[in-house]
């Protein structure tokens, strides 16, 4: 969205100047431990069972008998790693790069000068505040390049400030004649139909906006580096829980011992700042091996936190990894978890992921003070090996 794109056909009946297209599809994951990230691209699919047919309308270049090379596209790859993470930032990209009649489109927008372009970058720094993460950048054809990234944006007008968040490629297309990108085209792991005007582009949007209600207290750093229609998946980093043993996950049995801690209850009598979310981690496949667990802040060592008062309450670092979350509100029953995990399993498994056994209630709101529909409530699920195409 932040980055606009292409897809209707160019009239010009000219000698070839923009690279054709091709969309980088998802490889998934493997099954081997331990837990890597990789970064993989699967063989594009043949024309006939191709669904962005639209795209490849934008190249004049005849793909049987591409001209030969004359560009720096690596030099030009290593450009959009130094100059893509300013796309939001004062610097700005450089203009100087793009051809004037560049083409851009994405499934909800778009602009056919670097102008428009340009103009709608500064919009939606005004709109969302857009945080925008470029995961890799790799040449795909003789004259195009190809990026995958996360952006993740505030709407700022609406009081409550939805978060939303896209994740995709962008195929980019360079003009042999003069080294300058004259396309780009954005795809959404969000859905499917990635043409322009695309109205499940725009359900995608507007379902984002709902109310949240998230605590302004910590929480554990996470990276999301995919978000599809279901789940996100997302990467986080090392931290520190305290725990002990709980009944079910939707249960708050233990969190006064381990609430307790934090208020003081410790060797020091030390008061640690409380966090979010509050997590029930269920390690079997029944989900009845439950613990409760608070996060501690993120300045803490687990060498000098004092100990628990009490025998039944743990200190553990969590070495973090990959989790997919599937987010939901309302009240967290017990018959409500388990069957968002189940649908989230189910999901994990057809898209090719290997969930481990076991998952996660993470619960960010006060109950009491809370309106149910405004909850922020998530199921997460550790996964093994995972490949970010």
């Amino acid at each position: 969205m932040a980055t606009t794109h292409l897809t209707t056909q160019i009239l010009r009946q000219a000698p070839p100047v923009c690279g054709s297209f091709r969309r980088v599809t998802t490889t998934g994951l493997s099954s081997s431990s331990p837990l890597t990230i990789t970064f993989k691209t699967r063989k594009e699919p043949s024309p006939k069972n191709q669904k962005f047919k639209w795209a490849r309308k934008l190249s004049l270049v005849e793909e049987s008998s591409p001209p030969k090379p004359t560009v720096d596209v690596e030099g030009l790859a290593t450009f959009l790693y130094d100059d893509l993470p300013h796309l939001f930032d004062d610097q700005g990209i450089d203009r100087t790069a793009y051809d004037e009649q560049v083409k851009f489109r994405d499934p909800i927008t778009k602009h056919d000068t670097i102008s428009g372009y340009l103009f709608n970058i500064s919009l939606l720094k005004v709109l969302f505040r857009p945080l925008f993460q470029l995961h890799w950048v790799k040449q795909t054809g003789p004259y195009e390049i190809t990026t995958r990234w996360t952006m993740v944006m505030k709407f700022m007008p609406l009081p409550w400030k939805p978060e939303l968040v896209f994740t995709g490629t962008s195929v980019m297309g360079i003009n042999p004649n003069n080294g300058k990108f004259c396309s780009h085209v954005d795809f959404w792991d969000s859905i499917e139909n990635n043409e322009y005007f695309s109205l499940e582009g725009l359900w995608d949007v507007f379902r984002q906006l709902r109310v949240y209600k998230t605590p302004d207290l910590e929480t554990p750093r996470y990276q999301i580096l995919k978000r599809t229609a279901n789940y996100e998946v997302r990467k986080y980093e090392p931290f520190i829980v305290v725990e002990t043993i709980g009944e079910k996950l939707s249960g708050s049995n233990g969190f006064n011992a381990v609430a307790g801690y934090i208020f003081g209850k410790n060797s020091t009598t030390e008061k640690i700042p409380m966090t979010t979310p509050v997590f029930t981690h269920a390690l079997d496949p029944e989900l009845s091996d439950v613990s409760i667990q608070i996060v501690l802040p993120s300045e803490k060592d687990i060498s000098s936190l004092p100990d628990p008062s009490q025998e039944t309450v743990k200190l553990r670092k969590v070495e973090g990894g990959v989790a997919a979350a599937l987010k939901f509100s309302g009240k967290p029953t017990e018959d409500v978890v388990r069957e968002k995990e189940k649908a989230l399993r189910s999901n994990l498994m057809k898209d090719g992921l290997n969930p481990r056994i076991g998952c996660m209630l993470a619960r960010y709101n006060d109950p009491g003070r809370t309106w149910s529909f405004t909850m922020r409530n998530e199921v997460l699920i550790w996964l093994e090996e995972f490949s970010l195409d």
